[in-house]
């Protein structure tokens, strides 16, 4: 661990699992044995993972990869709308309706 302050001044984000890594080695081990530390890994484990991120950047990568072969194996059913389908829905020529529904209202 650095210096234990985090950019802005107070502790840094790993501060806490540090502090739980270090109450577990004085609990579990003294100057005489330290066969006591193998209880500490899984505290060990998350202080590291809260430094490196490498459980979180793996899961990250699988499930990318699982979104990237899904993809592959159902082409986008959403294309996009064509010419036709615009027109339809109005949104091509509006200005004609736009027109169309100003003189209706005009001469009710």
């Amino acid at each position: 661990m650095a210096s234990g302050f985090g950019l802005t001044g107070g502790p840094s984000r790993c501060f806490p699992f540090w502090q739980e890594l270090l109450a577990c080695y004085v609990v579990n081990t003294n100057t005489d044995d330290v066969s006591g530390a193998k209880k500490c890994l899984p505290a060990l484990e998350d202080y590291y993972e809260c430094l490196h991120h490498k459980k979180e950047l793996a899961r990250t990568k699988a499930l990318q990869n699982a979104y990237r072969r899904a993809q592959d194996a159902h082409p986008r059913e959403n294309d996009p709308p064509r010419v036709g389908a615009i027109r339809n829905l109005g949104l091509l020529d509006a200005e004609e309706d736009t027109k169309s529904v100003l003189e209706a209202s005009k001469s009710s």
